[in-house]
C-alpha cells in the first residue's frame, strides 16, 4: 500500500519544487542571453577591500585588480594588523606595479562586524565618487571595472552586484562548492521574481558615493552580520534599483575538514533566515530542495515523478554551474549533487534554530533585526 494519496494532492506537492527548478531554468537561460554593456563614462574608482589571511591564490586575485583595463582607479586595502596573512603579498603588489594607486591602512575602527570596521576606514581614506567593495579573496575579469560600473550610468540603478563561482581544493570545498553553484546563484536568479529584489553579495558590490552617504555611510551597517544584504536593502529604501551585473567573478572556498564546511553553511543557513524576516520566510526552503522531493515520491510509489525531479534538478544545476557562471568544474562533482542536496536539508535544519554562528574565530549572537553582539 502507497504510504501517500494520490490524485490532486500529491500532485501539487511535487509540483512546486518542479516549477522551481523550470524557473531555475527560465531566469538561467535568460541571464546567458543578457550581457552588460561596457561603461563609456570611465570616471575614476576606488575599489576597497578589507582583508583577513591569505589562501593559495590570494595573490592571483588582488593581482587582478591591478591590472584592471580601466584609465584611473585607487586600489585600497584594509588588514587588522601588520601581522596579517596578506599584508606581504599586498606589499608584494605595490612592488610589482609601481604605477598603480595601491595603499593598505591597518583597521582603527572597531564595530561587531570586524569587515565593516574596515569598510568604514576604507571609505574614509577613499577619494573618488565611485566605489567597488569586494571580499578579500575575490578575482575578477580584466574588464571588470567597465562592466560592473556600466549599469550605474542609469540614475535609477544605486548598487550593482554579481554572481560568483568557487575555487576549492578539499573535498569538503568541493561538496560546499556545489552549494553555491546549483544552489545560492539560481536562487539569486530566481529572487527577483518572487519580490526579492534588495540583496546584494559581498561578491561586488559598486554605488556611488553620494547614495552610500544618503544611507549613513558603511557605519549604518556596523552592527549587522550580512552587512552585503544590508546595504543593498538600505540602497533599495532609497527607491533605487540593485542591478545583477552579468559579470561573474571568483571566490576560493578554504575548508579543509567537513566541521569547517558545516559551520560555514549553517552561518549562511541562520544568515539567511534573519534576512528574510525569521522562521516564516525561511521555513519556505525546502520547495527549493528537489532532490528531497524525489526521495519522498520514490518512497511513495510515484517513482516516475522522482526521476523526473531528478531530471529537473540535475539540469538545472549543470546550467546553472556551466551557463550562467561559466564554471566547467561542475561536470566531475555533479554525480554528488544528490548527496549534497539531502546535506542540504541538514542545514536548514541546524539553521532553524540557534541564535550564534561562527565567523572569523569570533563566537557572534544574531538578533532578530540581524543585529549582531558578541558573544565570546
Amino acid at each position: 500500500m502507497r504510504c501517500c494519496p494520490a490524485g490532486a494532492v500529491i500532485l501539487l506537492l511535487f509540483a512546486i519544487p518542479a516549477i522551481y527548478q523550470l524557473l531555475v531554468l527560465f531566469v538561467s537561460v535568460r541571464h546567458i542571453l543578457r550581457t552588460d554593456a561596457y561603461a563609456t563614462d570611465l570616471r575614476p574608482v576606488s575599489i576597497l577591500k578589507p582583508v583577513r589571511g591569505a589562501d593559495p591564490g590570494f595573490y592571483a586575485a588582488i593581482e587582478s585588480h591591478a591590472t584592471q583595463d580601466y584609465p584611473e582607479f585607487e586600489l585600497i586595502f584594509a588588514a587588522a594588523n601588520m601581522d596579517d596573512e596578506a599584508v606581504p603579498h599586498i606589499l608584494r603588489l605595490q612592488q610589482q606595479y609601481p604605477e598603480r594607486s595601491i595603499r593598505l591602512i591597518i583597521r582603527q575602527t572597531l564595530a561587531p562586524n570586524r569587515k565593516v570596521g574596515s569598510l568604514i576606514d576604507l571609505q574614509r581614506e577613499s577619494k573618488y565618487a565611485l566605489i567597488v567593495v569586494n571580499d578579500g579573496d575575490i578575482g575578477v575579469p580584466r574588464d571588470y571595472l567597465k562592466t560592473v560600473l556600466s549599469p550605474l550610468a542609469e540614475p535609477a540603478t544605486g548598487l550593482v552586484t554579481a554572481l560568483f563561482r568557487t575555487r576549492a581544493v578539499s573535498l569538503p570545498a568541493k561538496f560546499e562548492a556545489l552549494s553555491v553553484i546549483t544552489d545560492f546563484s539560481p536562487s539569486a536568479l530566481v529572487a527577483p521574481l518572487t519580490g526579492i529584489t534588495e540583496f546584494g553579495l559581498g561578491s561586488t558590490l559598486a554605488l556611488r558615493r553620494a547614495d552610500l552617504e544618503r544611507i549613513g555611510g558603511f557605519q549604518s551597517l556596523a552592527d549587522y552580520l550580512a552587512d552585503d544584504y544590508q546595504l543593498g536593502k538600505h540602497i533599495h529604501a532609497l527607491g533605487l534599483h540593485i542591478h545583477l551585473s552579468s559579470c561573474v567573478v571568483e571566490s576560493h572556498i578554504p575548508a579543509e575538514s567537513w566541521g569547517e564546511a558545516w559551520t560555514h553553511q549553517v552561518r549562511w543557513a541562520r544568515t539567511i533566515r534573519i534576512s528574510r524576516g525569521g522562521i516564516i520566510g525561511y521555513a519556505g526552503l525546502p520547495v527549493t530542495y528537489a532532490t528531497l522531493w524525489a526521495l519522498v515520491a520514490v518512497l511513495c510509489g510515484q517513482w516516475q515523478i522522482g526521476l523526473a525531479l531528478l531530471g529537473l534538478r540535475f539540469t538545472a544545476a549543470a546550467l546553472s554551474a556551466s551557463g550562467v557562471l561559466r564554471d566547467q568544474t561542475i561536470w566531475p562533482l555533479l554525480p554528488l549533487l544528490p548527496f549534497r542536496d539531502l546535506w542540504a536539508v541538514g542545514i536548514w535544519m541546524a539553521g532553524m534554530v540557534g541564535d550564534s554562528v561562527e565567523w572569523g574565530g569570533r563566537t557572534l549572537k544574531l538578533r532578530p533585526d540581524g543585529k549582531i553582539t558578541p558573544s565570546d
